[in-house]
């Protein structure tokens, strides 16, 4: 998948949150956000969603764009801010649940899914029961289930110790091998910098341009 943001700035009332934003990603590259909470990251990674419109400039899917010709990405998957799953339902079934009205997934992968990011499948904890970790855990497994083109991921490694931080690194891996297209936000600018084809980074909504904006990847 092709995505390109072109020249998107976005108004709230008389607040410019995102002024004159210009990227370009395709399958198999990672294009890496960096900046402050309040940067613009979360309300960019939004409107390439298509959950927000951008008041001008345009977000274009494939070529498609997003809200005109397209409501929202046909293949995407998404963790954006804390993951929100049914607090009385375990992981395995919060999954489930999820794959069954797209019928990606059968029960078999969805164990796999979990052991992949970390958790048991045979847990019978609620959601509501799980640390902050695990829920992160759940909330990656359910934005690479099914293998969407599109992969957006807000702070992943957010709550993560350090198995969890490879973990997220060796799934950005294997899902950027397989050809998805991936948005990274991350304030660990180690975790950038060795996931990134390009780095934008980001300062009060605007692309800052004193940063570096590419990432050299040595042998």
């Amino acid at each position: 998948m092709r995505l390109i943001v072109d020249h998107l700035t976005k108004m709230i009332g008389s607040n410019e949150v995102l002024t004159d934003i210009s990227f370009n990603v395709g399958p198999g590259e990672v294009q890496g956000l960096a900046g402050v909470n309040g940067s613009g990251k979360t309300m960019l990674m939004r409107a390439v969603l298509g959950l927000i419109a951008p008041t001008a400039g345009s977000v274009l899917i494939d070529g498609k764009k997003l809200g005109s010709e397209l409501p929202f990405p046909p293949s995407a998957g998404f963790l954006i801010e804390a993951p929100a799953f049914l607090n009385g339902r375990t992981g395995f079934d919060n999954l489930a649940l999820l794959a069954r009205p797209r019928g990606c997934l059968n029960e078999k992968a969805i164990a796999q899914l979990l052991n992949d990011v970390g958790l048991d499948p045979a847990d019978r904890r609620t959601f509501k029961k799980y640390s902050l970790g695990m829920k992160q855990r759940l909330g990656i497994a359910a934005a690479i289930m099914g293998s969407p083109d599109l992969i957006v991921l807000d702070e992943p490694t957010n709550a993560l110790d350090t198995s969890g931080i490879d973990m997220v690194q060796q799934m950005v891996e294997r899902e950027k091998a397989r050809g998805a297209t991936i948005l990274l936000a991350s304030h660990d600018a180690a975790v950038l910098a060795r996931l990134s084809d390009s780095v934008l980074h980001l300062a009060e909504g605007h692309v800052d341009e004193g940063m570096m904006n590419g990432v050299s990847h040595e042998s």
